[in-house]
Protein backbone atom coordinates (compact mmCIF):
# COMPACT_ATOMS: atom_id res chain seq x y z
CA UNK A 1 0.00 0.00 0.00
CA UNK A 2 1.68 3.25 -1.33
CA UNK A 3 1.67 5.63 1.40
CA UNK A 4 0.55 9.39 1.79
CA UNK A 5 2.73 11.77 1.49
CA UNK A 6 2.23 15.45 2.25
CA UNK A 7 1.31 16.27 -1.40
CA UNK A 8 -1.57 13.06 -1.68
CA UNK A 9 -2.59 14.55 2.02
CA UNK A 10 -3.14 17.97 0.69
CA UNK A 11 -4.88 16.55 -2.43
CA UNK A 12 -7.85 14.78 0.09
CA UNK A 13 -7.72 17.43 2.11
CA UNK A 14 -8.61 20.05 -0.75
CA UNK A 15 -11.47 17.26 -2.00
CA UNK A 16 -13.03 17.03 0.64
CA UNK A 17 -12.93 20.27 2.25
CA UNK A 18 -16.31 21.81 -0.09
CA UNK A 19 -18.13 18.15 0.54
CA UNK A 20 -17.67 18.35 4.41
CA UNK A 21 -17.49 21.64 6.18
CA UNK A 22 -19.66 22.40 7.18
CA UNK A 23 -21.29 18.83 8.61
CA UNK A 24 -22.90 17.70 11.54
CA UNK A 25 -21.09 14.88 13.38
CA UNK A 26 -23.45 11.79 13.55
CA UNK A 27 -21.50 8.99 14.63
CA UNK A 28 -18.24 7.30 15.39
CA UNK A 29 -16.64 3.57 15.19
CA UNK A 30 -13.56 1.81 15.46
CA UNK A 31 -13.09 -1.31 13.51
CA UNK A 32 -9.97 -2.17 14.37
CA UNK A 33 -7.01 -1.02 17.30
CA UNK A 34 -5.36 1.51 14.56
CA UNK A 35 -8.67 2.89 12.79
CA UNK A 36 -11.50 5.23 13.69
CA UNK A 37 -14.08 5.82 11.26
CA UNK A 38 -16.24 9.01 12.02
CA UNK A 39 -20.02 9.50 9.96
CA UNK A 40 -20.89 13.10 9.31
CA UNK A 41 -24.42 14.57 8.16
CA UNK A 42 -24.47 17.75 5.32
CA UNK A 43 -27.60 18.99 4.21
CA UNK A 44 -27.34 16.72 0.73
CA UNK A 45 -25.66 13.57 1.75
CA UNK A 46 -23.56 11.73 4.27
CA UNK A 47 -20.22 10.97 4.42
CA UNK A 48 -17.78 8.69 6.42
CA UNK A 49 -13.88 9.47 7.42
CA UNK A 50 -11.42 6.87 7.82
CA UNK A 51 -8.41 8.23 9.94
CA UNK A 52 -5.68 5.29 10.60
CA UNK A 53 -2.93 5.56 12.36
CA UNK A 54 -1.16 1.81 11.85
CA UNK A 55 2.80 1.92 11.45
CA UNK A 56 2.59 0.89 7.43
CA UNK A 57 -0.82 1.59 5.91
CA UNK A 58 -1.13 5.23 7.46
CA UNK A 59 -4.18 7.23 5.76
CA UNK A 60 -6.77 9.90 5.86
CA UNK A 61 -9.79 9.27 3.32
CA UNK A 62 -13.03 9.13 2.53
CA UNK A 63 -15.35 6.16 1.78
CA UNK A 64 -18.47 4.46 1.62
CA UNK A 65 -20.71 3.95 4.48
CA UNK A 66 -19.37 0.87 6.61
CA UNK A 67 -20.84 -1.87 8.71
CA UNK A 68 -21.51 -1.42 12.04
CA UNK A 69 -18.95 -2.37 13.92
CA UNK A 70 -16.70 -1.07 17.02
CA UNK A 71 -19.59 1.24 18.38
CA UNK A 72 -18.44 -0.23 22.41
CA UNK A 73 -14.61 0.28 21.81
CA UNK A 74 -13.56 2.98 24.59
CA UNK A 75 -11.85 5.40 22.05
CA UNK A 76 -15.56 5.40 19.87
CA UNK A 77 -17.39 5.85 23.20
CA UNK A 78 -15.14 8.65 24.25
CA UNK A 79 -15.47 10.66 20.60
CA UNK A 80 -19.29 9.95 20.54
CA UNK A 81 -19.53 11.81 23.60
CA UNK A 82 -17.07 14.39 23.10
CA UNK A 83 -18.23 15.23 19.99
CA UNK A 84 -21.92 14.57 19.67
CA UNK A 85 -24.22 17.59 18.87
CA UNK A 86 -21.36 19.72 17.44
CA UNK A 87 -20.39 20.32 13.65
CA UNK A 88 -17.26 19.79 11.74
CA UNK A 89 -16.11 23.59 10.95
CA UNK A 90 -12.67 23.09 10.40
CA UNK A 91 -10.58 20.64 8.13
CA UNK A 92 -6.87 21.76 7.95
CA UNK A 93 -3.43 20.32 7.08
CA UNK A 94 -0.50 22.31 8.18
CA UNK A 95 2.05 23.29 5.31
CA UNK A 96 4.62 20.30 4.24
CA UNK A 97 3.31 18.00 7.47
CA UNK A 98 1.63 14.62 7.50
CA UNK A 99 -1.00 15.99 10.20
CA UNK A 100 -4.88 16.68 9.58
CA UNK A 101 -6.15 18.65 12.07
CA UNK A 102 -10.70 18.50 12.10
CA UNK A 103 -11.78 21.31 14.34
CA UNK A 104 -15.73 20.41 15.87
CA UNK A 105 -17.88 23.51 17.24
CA UNK A 106 -21.39 24.20 18.27
CA UNK A 107 -22.11 25.78 14.96
CA UNK A 108 -20.92 27.27 11.68
CA UNK A 109 -18.62 30.14 12.36
CA UNK A 110 -18.13 29.58 16.34
CA UNK A 111 -15.39 29.06 17.82
CA UNK A 112 -13.97 25.17 18.13
CA UNK A 113 -14.38 23.49 21.13
CA UNK A 114 -12.82 19.96 20.50
CA UNK A 115 -10.17 18.82 17.80
CA UNK A 116 -8.98 15.22 16.47
CA UNK A 117 -5.12 15.77 15.19
CA UNK A 118 -4.34 12.31 12.83
CA UNK A 119 -0.62 12.23 12.66
CA UNK A 120 0.42 10.00 9.37
CA UNK A 121 4.47 9.52 10.68
CA UNK A 122 5.14 5.59 9.67
CA UNK A 123 5.20 3.67 13.25
CA UNK A 124 5.05 7.33 14.68
CA UNK A 125 1.67 7.66 13.61
CA UNK A 126 -1.14 8.91 16.23
CA UNK A 127 -4.79 10.14 16.63
CA UNK A 128 -5.75 12.73 19.39
CA UNK A 129 -8.97 13.87 20.99
CA UNK A 130 -8.16 17.64 22.32
CA UNK A 131 -10.19 20.11 24.34
CA UNK A 132 -10.40 23.80 23.18
CA UNK A 133 -7.05 24.43 25.59
CA UNK A 134 -5.13 21.62 23.56
CA UNK A 135 -5.89 18.72 26.44
CA UNK A 136 -5.84 15.56 25.18
CA UNK A 137 -8.97 13.67 25.99
CA UNK A 138 -8.30 10.20 24.14
CA UNK A 139 -5.25 8.93 22.28
CA UNK A 140 -4.78 6.48 19.38
CA UNK A 141 -1.75 4.57 21.46
CA UNK A 142 -0.61 6.14 24.89
CA UNK A 143 3.25 6.92 24.01
CA UNK A 144 5.72 6.38 27.05
CA UNK A 145 8.81 7.83 28.22
CA UNK A 146 10.90 4.32 27.46
CA UNK A 147 8.96 4.19 23.85
CA UNK A 148 10.32 8.18 22.89
CA UNK A 149 12.69 10.28 24.64
CA UNK A 150 11.72 13.87 23.04
CA UNK A 151 7.45 13.35 22.87
CA UNK A 152 6.05 11.22 25.21
CA UNK A 153 2.71 11.24 25.58
CA UNK A 154 -0.55 10.37 27.24
CA UNK A 155 -4.13 11.29 28.58
CA UNK A 156 -4.27 14.81 30.31
CA UNK A 157 -0.75 16.11 28.83
CA UNK A 158 -0.84 19.46 26.69
CA UNK A 159 -0.02 18.18 22.95
CA UNK A 160 2.06 19.58 20.84
CA UNK A 161 3.24 19.27 17.19
CA UNK A 162 5.40 16.61 16.07
CA UNK A 163 9.28 17.52 15.83
CA UNK A 164 9.17 19.18 12.24
CA UNK A 165 10.66 17.18 9.29
CA UNK A 166 14.32 17.75 8.18
CA UNK A 167 15.44 19.69 5.08
CA UNK A 168 13.94 23.05 3.41
CA UNK A 169 10.77 23.96 2.52
CA UNK A 170 10.52 23.53 -1.29
CA UNK A 171 9.19 26.72 -2.76
CA UNK A 172 8.85 27.67 -6.44
CA UNK A 173 10.39 31.06 -5.85
CA UNK A 174 13.46 29.27 -4.90
CA UNK A 175 16.46 29.85 -7.84
CA UNK A 176 18.02 27.55 -9.86
CA UNK A 177 21.29 27.94 -8.59
CA UNK A 178 20.31 27.15 -4.77
CA UNK A 179 18.59 24.40 -5.38
CA UNK A 180 21.29 23.00 -7.49
CA UNK A 181 23.93 23.66 -4.79
CA UNK A 182 21.10 22.19 -1.92
CA UNK A 183 21.71 18.53 -4.16
CA UNK A 184 25.35 19.03 -4.39
CA UNK A 185 26.15 19.30 -1.28
CA UNK A 186 25.14 15.74 -0.73
CA UNK A 187 27.67 14.00 -2.44
CA UNK A 188 25.72 10.63 -2.79
CA UNK A 189 22.55 9.53 -4.93
CA UNK A 190 20.46 11.59 -6.44
CA UNK A 191 17.43 9.56 -4.64
CA UNK A 192 18.71 10.15 -1.39
CA UNK A 193 20.11 13.74 -1.75
CA UNK A 194 15.93 14.78 -2.84
CA UNK A 195 15.16 13.19 0.70
CA UNK A 196 17.41 14.70 2.72
CA UNK A 197 17.49 18.26 0.75
CA UNK A 198 13.51 18.95 1.24
CA UNK A 199 10.62 17.98 3.56
CA UNK A 200 7.82 16.68 2.20
CA UNK A 201 8.62 14.45 -0.09
CA UNK A 202 7.87 10.25 0.09
CA UNK A 203 9.77 7.82 -1.72
CA UNK A 204 6.86 7.23 -4.51
CA UNK A 205 6.64 10.84 -5.19
CA UNK A 206 10.47 11.54 -5.55
CA UNK A 207 10.37 8.23 -8.10
CA UNK A 208 7.43 10.01 -9.82
CA UNK A 209 9.93 13.64 -9.81
CA UNK A 210 12.72 11.58 -11.48
CA UNK A 211 10.49 9.39 -13.82
CA UNK A 212 9.15 12.30 -15.21
CA UNK A 213 12.29 14.03 -15.53
CA UNK A 214 13.43 10.39 -17.25
CA UNK A 215 16.58 10.02 -14.66
CA UNK A 216 17.47 7.57 -11.95
CA UNK A 217 17.57 7.44 -8.13
CA UNK A 218 20.61 5.61 -8.08
CA UNK A 219 22.65 8.23 -9.86
CA UNK A 220 25.42 10.02 -8.38
CA UNK A 221 24.43 13.74 -7.69
CA UNK A 222 28.19 15.05 -8.61
CA UNK A 223 28.16 13.45 -12.25
CA UNK A 224 24.16 14.99 -13.45
CA UNK A 225 25.00 17.41 -16.30
CA UNK A 226 23.35 20.39 -16.47
CA UNK A 227 20.66 19.58 -18.81
CA UNK A 228 19.79 16.74 -16.77
CA UNK A 229 19.04 19.10 -13.53
CA UNK A 230 17.43 21.80 -15.55
CA UNK A 231 15.38 18.67 -16.46
CA UNK A 232 14.73 17.87 -12.95
CA UNK A 233 13.97 21.20 -12.02
CA UNK A 234 11.53 21.84 -14.50
CA UNK A 235 9.43 18.95 -13.52
CA UNK A 236 10.01 19.88 -9.65
CA UNK A 237 8.57 23.72 -10.38
CA UNK A 238 5.80 21.45 -12.48
CA UNK A 239 4.99 19.59 -9.15
CA UNK A 240 4.66 23.04 -6.88
CA UNK A 241 2.89 24.70 -9.34
CA UNK A 242 0.25 22.28 -9.32
CA UNK A 243 0.29 22.08 -5.56
CA UNK A 244 -0.12 25.89 -5.21
CA UNK A 245 -3.03 26.06 -7.83
CA UNK A 246 -4.47 22.56 -6.28
CA UNK A 247 -4.18 21.20 -9.40
CA UNK A 248 -4.08 18.05 -7.94
CA UNK A 249 -6.36 14.92 -9.06
CA UNK A 250 -5.55 11.19 -8.57
CA UNK A 251 -4.50 9.04 -11.31
CA UNK A 252 -3.10 5.56 -11.69
CA UNK A 253 0.81 5.12 -11.39
CA UNK A 254 2.45 1.78 -11.34
CA UNK A 255 1.29 -0.48 -8.10
CA UNK A 256 0.08 2.84 -6.64
CA UNK A 257 -1.36 6.07 -7.54
CA UNK A 258 -0.25 9.77 -8.17
CA UNK A 259 -2.25 13.17 -7.50
CA UNK A 260 -0.64 15.57 -9.53
CA UNK A 261 0.79 16.55 -13.14
CA UNK A 262 -2.62 15.41 -14.45
CA UNK A 263 -2.17 17.17 -17.48
CA UNK A 264 1.80 16.55 -18.09
CA UNK A 265 0.36 13.95 -21.38
CA UNK A 266 0.48 16.77 -23.78
CA UNK A 267 0.11 16.86 -27.66
CA UNK A 268 3.39 17.89 -29.98
CA UNK A 269 2.68 21.19 -30.27
CA UNK A 270 2.57 21.45 -26.44
CA UNK A 271 5.81 19.60 -26.18
CA UNK A 272 7.28 22.21 -28.30
CA UNK A 273 5.98 25.03 -26.84
CA UNK A 274 7.42 23.32 -23.14
CA UNK A 275 11.14 22.85 -25.08
CA UNK A 276 10.96 26.89 -25.97
CA UNK A 277 10.12 27.84 -22.73
CA UNK A 278 13.33 25.77 -20.83
CA UNK A 279 15.60 27.41 -23.62
CA UNK A 280 14.50 30.36 -23.09
CA UNK A 281 14.45 29.49 -19.13
CA UNK A 282 17.98 28.46 -19.49
CA UNK A 283 19.07 31.57 -21.27
CA UNK A 284 17.85 33.71 -18.66
CA UNK A 285 19.33 31.81 -16.32
CA UNK A 286 22.49 31.93 -17.93
CA UNK A 287 22.45 35.88 -18.76
CA UNK A 288 21.03 36.44 -15.08
CA UNK A 289 24.30 34.61 -13.98
CA UNK A 290 26.54 36.43 -16.22
CA UNK A 291 25.58 39.70 -14.83
CA UNK A 292 24.50 39.08 -11.38
CA UNK A 293 28.04 36.87 -10.51
CA UNK A 294 29.59 40.24 -9.65
CA UNK A 295 26.96 42.16 -7.81
CA UNK A 296 26.53 39.31 -5.58
CA UNK A 297 29.95 39.05 -5.11
CA UNK A 298 30.28 42.73 -4.38
CA UNK A 299 27.77 41.95 -1.87
CA UNK A 300 29.10 39.33 -0.19
CA UNK A 301 32.57 41.05 0.00
CA UNK A 302 31.03 44.12 1.91
CA UNK A 303 29.38 41.93 4.04
CA UNK A 304 31.81 39.92 4.64
CA UNK A 305 34.10 42.85 6.21
CA UNK A 306 31.24 44.46 7.67
CA UNK A 307 30.65 41.24 9.47
CA UNK A 308 34.36 41.14 10.60
CA UNK A 309 34.88 45.14 11.99
CA UNK A 310 31.96 43.90 13.95
CA UNK A 311 33.15 41.12 15.25
CA UNK A 312 36.71 42.75 16.24
CA UNK A 313 34.46 45.47 17.78
CA UNK A 314 32.64 43.14 20.01
CA UNK A 315 35.66 41.10 20.91
CA UNK A 316 37.63 44.11 22.09
CA UNK A 317 33.99 44.93 23.99
CA UNK A 318 34.27 41.54 25.81
CA UNK A 319 37.97 41.68 26.44
CA UNK A 320 37.96 44.66 28.45
CA UNK A 321 35.00 43.54 30.58
CA UNK A 322 36.80 40.54 31.16
CA UNK A 323 40.04 42.44 32.52
CA UNK A 324 38.08 44.62 34.37
CA UNK A 325 36.24 41.18 36.07
CA UNK A 326 39.92 39.77 36.69
CA UNK A 327 41.05 43.09 37.92
CA UNK A 328 37.82 43.30 40.42
CA UNK A 329 38.61 39.90 41.66
CA UNK A 330 42.26 40.32 42.41
CA UNK A 331 41.44 43.20 44.36
CA UNK A 332 38.71 41.01 46.37
CA UNK A 333 41.47 38.44 47.07
CA UNK A 334 42.15 39.57 50.70
CA UNK A 335 39.78 37.83 52.41
CA UNK A 336 41.56 35.19 53.52
CA UNK A 337 44.30 37.61 54.78
CA UNK A 338 41.74 39.72 57.01
CA UNK A 339 40.57 36.55 58.30
CA UNK A 340 44.21 35.44 59.26
CA UNK A 341 44.16 38.97 60.80
CA UNK A 342 41.42 39.06 62.70
CA UNK A 343 41.82 35.71 64.21
CA UNK A 344 45.98 36.71 65.31
CA UNK A 345 44.21 39.81 66.76
CA UNK A 346 42.16 38.11 69.13
CA UNK A 347 45.02 35.69 70.30
CA UNK A 348 46.42 39.36 72.00
CA UNK A 349 44.48 40.80 74.95
CA UNK A 350 46.97 43.10 75.66
CA UNK A 351 47.20 44.70 72.35
CA UNK A 352 44.46 47.47 73.23
CA UNK A 353 45.94 49.12 75.97
CA UNK A 354 49.88 49.18 74.72
CA UNK A 355 48.99 52.22 72.80
CA UNK A 356 50.84 50.15 69.62
CA UNK A 357 49.57 51.64 65.79
CA UNK A 358 51.21 49.08 63.95
CA UNK A 359 52.00 45.63 65.39
CA UNK A 360 53.59 42.36 64.09
CA UNK A 361 51.38 39.59 65.31
CA UNK A 362 52.61 36.12 65.54
CA UNK A 363 50.74 32.78 64.56
CA UNK A 364 50.43 30.80 68.25
CA UNK A 365 50.45 27.86 65.96
CA UNK A 366 53.65 28.67 64.15
CA UNK A 367 52.68 30.34 61.42
CA UNK A 368 54.00 33.63 59.76
CA UNK A 369 53.73 36.85 61.64
CA UNK A 370 51.13 39.36 60.09
CA UNK A 371 51.59 43.26 60.19
CA UNK A 372 48.26 45.11 61.18
CA UNK A 373 47.56 48.17 61.88
CA UNK A 374 45.58 49.46 65.10
CA UNK A 375 43.82 51.94 66.27
CA UNK A 376 44.46 52.53 69.93
CA UNK A 377 40.85 54.21 70.61
CA UNK A 378 39.37 51.55 69.58
CA UNK A 379 38.45 48.06 71.13
CA UNK A 380 40.26 44.82 70.47
CA UNK A 381 36.67 42.96 69.94
CA UNK A 382 35.84 45.83 67.82
CA UNK A 383 38.50 46.05 65.62
CA UNK A 384 38.57 41.86 64.95
CA UNK A 385 34.68 42.42 64.22
CA UNK A 386 35.74 44.85 61.43
CA UNK A 387 38.08 42.85 60.07
CA UNK A 388 35.53 40.21 59.76
CA UNK A 389 33.12 42.36 58.29
CA UNK A 390 35.52 43.24 55.76
CA UNK A 391 36.34 39.80 54.95
CA UNK A 392 32.59 39.04 54.66
CA UNK A 393 31.87 41.84 52.19
CA UNK A 394 35.00 40.60 50.14
CA UNK A 395 34.01 36.91 50.25
CA UNK A 396 30.53 38.02 48.88
CA UNK A 397 32.16 39.91 46.39
CA UNK A 398 34.14 37.08 44.98
CA UNK A 399 30.99 34.69 44.76
CA UNK A 400 29.62 38.16 42.63
CA UNK A 401 32.03 38.58 39.76
CA UNK A 402 32.88 35.12 39.75
CA UNK A 403 29.67 33.99 37.36
CA UNK A 404 30.13 37.09 35.56
CA UNK A 405 33.43 36.23 34.84
CA UNK A 406 32.16 33.06 33.67
CA UNK A 407 29.32 34.91 31.52
CA UNK A 408 32.68 36.89 30.04
CA UNK A 409 34.69 34.26 29.07
CA UNK A 410 32.04 32.07 27.03
CA UNK A 411 30.86 35.34 25.72
CA UNK A 412 34.21 35.66 24.24
CA UNK A 413 34.32 31.93 23.57
CA UNK A 414 31.53 32.26 21.43
CA UNK A 415 32.80 35.30 19.43
CA UNK A 416 35.74 33.80 18.68
CA UNK A 417 34.21 30.77 17.18
CA UNK A 418 32.65 32.94 15.36
CA UNK A 419 35.41 34.75 13.68
CA UNK A 420 36.89 31.41 12.93
CA UNK A 421 33.73 30.79 11.19
CA UNK A 422 33.83 33.39 9.28
CA UNK A 423 37.35 32.78 7.87
CA UNK A 424 36.09 29.34 6.76
CA UNK A 425 33.39 30.48 5.20
CA UNK A 426 32.70 31.03 1.24
CA UNK A 427 33.73 34.37 0.14
CA UNK A 428 30.29 34.04 -2.34
CA UNK A 429 28.07 32.41 0.62
CA UNK A 430 25.79 35.01 1.06
CA UNK A 431 23.12 33.33 3.56
CA UNK A 432 25.92 32.02 5.70
CA UNK A 433 27.26 35.25 6.29
CA UNK A 434 23.32 36.24 7.24
CA UNK A 435 23.57 33.65 9.43
CA UNK A 436 26.64 34.34 10.94
CA UNK A 437 25.14 38.07 11.39
CA UNK A 438 22.35 36.58 13.21
CA UNK A 439 24.86 35.18 15.68
CA UNK A 440 25.42 38.52 16.98
CA UNK A 441 21.69 39.57 18.09
CA UNK A 442 22.34 38.29 21.67
CA UNK A 443 25.42 40.65 21.89
CA UNK A 444 23.63 43.95 20.46
CA UNK A 445 22.08 46.68 23.00
CA UNK A 446 18.28 45.98 24.34
CA UNK A 447 17.63 48.55 21.76
CA UNK A 448 18.69 46.98 19.00
CA UNK A 449 17.06 43.32 20.50
CA UNK A 450 13.70 45.30 20.63
CA UNK A 451 13.52 46.42 17.10
CA UNK A 452 14.10 42.75 16.46
CA UNK A 453 11.55 41.21 18.31
CA UNK A 454 9.31 41.85 15.28
CA UNK A 455 11.02 40.35 12.69
CA UNK A 456 9.41 36.72 11.36
CA UNK A 457 10.79 34.16 12.51
CA UNK A 458 14.11 32.30 11.06
CA UNK A 459 14.20 29.84 9.01
CA UNK A 460 15.16 26.00 10.21
CA UNK A 461 18.82 25.66 10.05
CA UNK A 462 20.82 24.60 6.91
CA UNK A 463 23.67 23.05 8.42
CA UNK A 464 26.76 21.48 6.00
CA UNK A 465 25.81 18.07 5.73
CA UNK A 466 28.34 15.22 3.99
CA UNK A 467 28.49 11.24 3.96
CA UNK A 468 31.52 9.39 5.24
CA UNK A 469 32.90 6.54 3.26
CA UNK A 470 30.21 3.94 4.69
CA UNK A 471 27.04 6.44 3.72
CA UNK A 472 26.65 7.46 7.75
CA UNK A 473 25.88 11.67 7.56
CA UNK A 474 27.52 13.80 8.86
CA UNK A 475 26.52 17.10 10.25
CA UNK A 476 28.64 20.30 10.29
CA UNK A 477 27.54 23.11 12.37
CA UNK A 478 28.41 26.27 10.84
CA UNK A 479 27.53 29.13 13.14
CA UNK A 480 26.15 29.03 16.78
CA UNK A 481 22.60 28.19 16.08
CA UNK A 482 23.47 25.56 13.97
CA UNK A 483 25.78 23.93 16.47
CA UNK A 484 22.99 24.19 18.70
CA UNK A 485 20.71 22.80 16.77
CA UNK A 486 22.31 19.35 15.46
CA UNK A 487 23.48 19.03 19.25
CA UNK A 488 20.39 18.94 20.66
CA UNK A 489 16.79 19.38 18.51
CA UNK A 490 18.05 17.36 15.55
CA UNK A 491 20.48 15.01 17.75
CA UNK A 492 18.75 11.40 18.78
CA UNK A 493 20.35 8.23 20.93
CA UNK A 494 23.06 6.59 19.39
CA UNK A 495 24.46 10.10 17.57
CA UNK A 496 28.04 11.29 18.70
CA UNK A 497 29.10 14.46 19.02
CA UNK A 498 32.55 15.71 18.18
CA UNK A 499 34.86 18.78 19.02
CA UNK A 500 38.30 20.05 19.04
CA UNK A 501 39.62 19.85 22.50
CA UNK A 502 39.98 23.15 24.20
CA UNK A 503 39.80 25.57 21.30
CA UNK A 504 36.92 27.11 19.08
CA UNK A 505 35.58 24.96 16.17
CA UNK A 506 32.51 23.39 14.76
CA UNK A 507 30.28 20.84 16.55
CA UNK A 508 29.97 17.68 14.13
CA UNK A 509 27.35 15.20 14.82
CA UNK A 510 27.97 11.44 13.49
CA UNK A 511 24.00 9.93 13.13
CA UNK A 512 24.85 6.77 14.69
CA UNK A 513 21.46 6.56 15.38
CA UNK A 514 20.71 5.58 11.72
CA UNK A 515 23.06 2.77 11.29
CA UNK A 516 25.50 0.94 12.72
CA UNK A 517 28.88 3.26 13.06
CA UNK A 518 32.57 1.65 12.57
CA UNK A 519 36.15 2.82 13.57
CA UNK A 520 36.78 4.58 9.56
CA UNK A 521 33.05 6.14 10.28
CA UNK A 522 34.86 7.80 14.25
CA UNK A 523 37.62 8.59 11.90
CA UNK A 524 35.83 10.90 9.85
CA UNK A 525 34.08 12.16 11.94
CA UNK A 526 37.34 13.46 13.82
CA UNK A 527 38.75 14.33 11.18
CA UNK A 528 36.04 17.40 10.08
CA UNK A 529 35.84 18.57 13.60
CA UNK A 530 39.63 18.82 13.63
CA UNK A 531 39.31 20.44 10.19
CA UNK A 532 36.81 23.50 11.06
CA UNK A 533 39.19 24.46 14.22
CA UNK A 534 41.30 26.76 15.16
CA UNK A 535 44.04 24.04 14.71
CA UNK A 536 43.32 23.38 10.93
CA UNK A 537 46.95 23.79 10.21
CA UNK A 538 47.96 21.25 12.33
CA UNK A 539 48.97 17.76 11.36
CA UNK A 540 47.40 16.25 14.21
CA UNK A 541 44.63 17.42 16.43
CA UNK A 542 43.27 16.07 20.14
CA UNK A 543 39.59 15.93 19.28
CA UNK A 544 36.36 14.88 21.93
CA UNK A 545 33.83 12.50 21.10
CA UNK A 546 30.89 12.23 23.55
CA UNK A 547 27.79 10.64 22.97
CA UNK A 548 24.88 13.08 22.43
CA UNK A 549 23.16 12.21 25.83
CA UNK A 550 25.30 13.73 27.69
CA UNK A 551 25.55 16.76 26.18
CA UNK A 552 23.86 19.81 28.23
CA UNK A 553 23.12 23.85 27.23
CA UNK A 554 24.55 26.38 29.69
CA UNK A 555 21.46 28.02 31.25
CA UNK A 556 21.54 31.64 30.31
CA UNK A 557 23.81 31.40 27.99
CA UNK A 558 23.57 32.19 24.00
CA UNK A 559 22.77 29.13 21.58
CA UNK A 560 26.15 26.96 21.02
CA UNK A 561 27.42 26.63 23.82
CA UNK A 562 28.09 22.89 25.86
CA UNK A 563 28.93 21.25 28.83
CA UNK A 564 29.71 17.55 29.32
CA UNK A 565 30.23 14.43 31.49
CA UNK A 566 33.12 12.15 30.07
CA UNK A 567 34.16 11.42 26.54
CA UNK A 568 36.69 10.32 24.60
CA UNK A 569 39.97 11.44 22.66
CA UNK A 570 40.50 10.82 19.52
CA UNK A 571 43.41 12.19 17.15
CA UNK A 572 42.17 14.23 14.39
CA UNK A 573 44.19 15.07 11.12
CA UNK A 574 42.18 17.77 9.35
CA UNK A 575 43.77 17.36 5.48
CA UNK A 576 42.48 13.91 5.60
CA UNK A 577 38.96 15.59 6.18
CA UNK A 578 39.53 17.47 2.60
CA UNK A 579 38.59 14.15 1.21
CA UNK A 580 35.07 14.33 2.49
CA UNK A 581 34.42 18.05 1.09
CA UNK A 582 35.40 17.98 -2.78
CA UNK A 583 34.46 21.83 -3.03
CA UNK A 584 37.39 22.42 -0.61
CA UNK A 585 40.18 20.57 -2.33
CA UNK A 586 42.94 22.56 -3.61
Amino acid sequence: MQPQDTTCLKAVVEELQPMLLPARFEKAQQPSTSSVQLGFRTLTQRLWLELRWQADGARFHGLPAPPRQGEGSTLAQQLQHALGGLALVSLEQPPWERVVQLGFAERPGATPKRFVVLELMGRHSNLFLLDEHNSVIAIGRQVQAHQSRLRPIGTGDCYSPPPPLQGAFPSRIEPFEQWRQRLLLRPETLGKALLQAYRGLGPALREQLLEAANLSSTLEVTLLTEDQLLDLFSVWQRWLNDLETNKLSFSPWGKGYRCWGATAEKSDAADQNAADQKNEFCFNYALAAFYGAGEQRRQCEIAQQKLNQQLQQLLSREQRELTQQEDLLARCSGEALLQMQANLLLCRPDVASSGHRHLLLEDPAGGESLPVELDPQLSLVFQAQRFYKKARKLRRSVEAIKPRLAHHQRRLELLENSLLQLEFANPNDLELLEALQSDLNPFQTKKSQTKRQHKRPEKEPQPLTLTSSRGLRLLVGRNHRQNDWISFRNARRGDLWFHAQEQPGSHVVLKGSEQLVAEADLQAAADLAAHFSRSRGNLRVPVLMVPVEQLQRIPGMEAGLVRHGGGELLWGEPDRALALLPSLKP
